[in-house]
């Protein structure tokens, strides 16, 4: 048997005597000290399996020894089992609040503590198994902060290495919020540039007066307020990657120049008359429909073919509601760190609501929604009443038919009969043939619709 050991903190001598003989019959390495001082100055010498510590004792009670040693410990806090021979219901309540795992009345039974110790071990070996059970699932599932098991995530994790290798030139599309700025940079981390800068530019947040300088840079006197010689965002991005977001709200002159970058791998400044070769990979984004730009003449032929030459397309949210478990993990996770709170989880009610609200914001208003709960529930379980009054009342409207952005009748058209079938189903208990009639359709329509769409 491996030896593990064991603190017990007790300030009669008899009972640390007691407790140590039992235990080392059992294999435990024992230790032990007579007050809860003493015992602090213990707990961080050896790793204990357990520490077994009396409530009423001089010098340091077993309360503030609890409380001492969490602050001393941390998340590295061994499991404390308290003990008294004074206990009432309210002292269990106190040492199970500052973090003890059992309390134990004396006198006890030796089978009483021995049951107690190997409970604890099995806790600790169940929390074991679920920390390398959550590091494996996020090895599978989450690339570079992108969380997805469902088949369509699992291709963009696909595509992202494939690409990552070359200096193809990548267009990410997806609607607000789905995390194109994040595939950008996994692909660039994935890649050889990974050492180099990655610049982001978001082509709509810049006035197009100074967007061609912000890119190309501008030399000293090339417009009024030029006072000196200045570095564009492709100079800076030398050797890596830059990230244009929203590309399809580039002006048409500088679309012209960007196709000059793509064609030739050099730029040149405004004002400037000697170009300027430089080696970057361009990785480009939009939420709209570039080949509808394309043919009403608002974006370029010629510069929609040089940047789709690797097409991304991110689902939103909505088509992958397997993902929403993992993202709520993972984000309480990093707000339980970030906003210094324990909250373990979403109550069933609120899971429920999660996995059916449509997301217009996609994985930005999750991420949103699932903080502002967080700010406002005093609890380590998230309930309805922690939620935004706004995410609550959410109810069937044209925006969240539409799904974001998408202006496509034949999208919308098909997501608002989608709800309605959902909601005839609803409403006649999943009786088909009494649905088909509330809708005005066949019960065949109605069956060829429900495998259409994938509705249970």
């Amino acid at each position: 048997m491996t030896e593990e050991n064991i603190l017990v903190i007790d300030d009669e001598e008899g009972m640390r005597h007691v407790l140590t003989v039992m235990l080392e019959k059992r294999g435990y390495k024992v230790y032990t000290a007579p007050d809860g001082a003493f015992g602090l100055g213990l707990i961080d010498k050896h790793d204990y399996s357990a520490v077994f510590c009396d409530i009423k004792m001089p010098n340091m009670d077993g309360l503030t020894f609890l409380k001492e040693a969490k602050k001393k410990m941390a998340d590295e806090l061994p499991t404390i089992i308290m003990m008294s021979a004074y206990g009432t219901i309210e002292t269990a309540v106190d040492a199970m609040k500052l973090g003890a795992y059992d309390y134990i009345s004396k006198p006890f039974k030796k089978d009483e503590i021995i049951l107690t110790l190997k409970k604890a071990q099995e806790r600790e070996r169940l929390k074991r198994e679920n920390v390398l059970l959550k590091a494996s699932i996020r090895e599978q599932y989450i690339f570079e902060n992108i969380i997805g098991k469902g088949e369509k995530m699992q291709r963009v994790f696909y595509s992202i290495k494939k690409v990552a290798g070359y200096k193809s030139t990548v267009l990410i599309m997806g609607e607000s919020g789905t995390g194109k700025e994040l595939v950008a940079k996994a692909i660039h981390e994935a890649s050889d540039r990974q050492k180099a800068p990655f610049v982001a530019l978001n082509c709509g947040a810049i006035p197009e007066s100074l967007i061609e300088s912000e890119l190309f840079g501008h030399v000293k006197g090339a417009f009024t307020d030029a006072m000196i010689e200045k570095k564009g965002l492709f100079e800076v991005a030398v050797g890596g990657t830059i990230f244009l977001d929203e590309i399809g709200e580039l002006p048409t002159p500088v679309q012209v120049k960007l196709l000059r970058v793509l064609q030739d791998g050099e730029i040149r400044k405004v004002g400037g008359t000697k170009p300027l070769n430089v080696d970057v990979r361009v990785i480009a984004a939009t939420l709209k429909d570039l080949g509808s730009a394309v043919k009403n003449k608002s974006f370029r032929e010629d510069l929609y073919y040089r940047l789709n030459v690797f097409c991304i397309k991110l689902p939103p949210l909505r088509e992958r509601p397997e993902d929403i478990p993992l993202l709520i993990d993972f984000y309480l996770d990093i707000c339980n760190l970030t906003m210094n709170k324990k909250i373990k989880k979403l109550d069933k009610p609120v899971m429920k609501k999660f996995l059916a609200y449509p997301w217009h914001g996609n994985v930005r208003e999750l991420k949103n929604v699932l903080e502002s709960a967080m700010i406002m529930t005093e609890n380590d379980v998230i309930t309805m009443s922690d939620l935004p009054k706004e995410f609550i009342e959410e109810e069937l409207t044209v925006d969240s038919l539409l799904g974001g952005s998408s202006l496509s009748i034949k999208a919308a058209s098909k997501m608002f009969e989608k709800e309605l079938i959902k909601r005839a189903l609803k409403e006649t208990k999943g009786n088909k043939t009494a649905a088909a009639r509330l809708l005005e359709i066949s019960h065949k329509a109605l069956l060829y619709k429900l495998k259409e769409y994938g509705v249970e």
